[in-house]
């Protein structure tokens, strides 16, 4: 049995896509950078309000259950 253990960062860099233009060249546009930078920004704010999303459900329920 194998335990991976990972750190946050681990992870993320691990699901980052290197485009191939970049690949090839070896040339890094500084305004990609930003753009990707700000695309992982609009996805990580949104797992976020999901997340936030589904532990006020949990505790409504948890005291909607409460209540009874």
């Amino acid at each position: 049995m194998v335990i991976w253990i990972y750190m946050s960062s681990e992870i993320k860099f691990e699901n980052h896509k290197i485009p191939e233009e970049i690949k090839n060249t070896g040339k890094v546009k500084l305004t990609d950078l930003v753009s990707r930078l700000n695309e992982e920004k609009k996805r990580e704010k949104n797992s976020n309000i999901a997340l936030s999303v589904a532990a006020i459900s949990a505790v409504t329920v948890f005291g909607i259950i409460l209540s009874i």
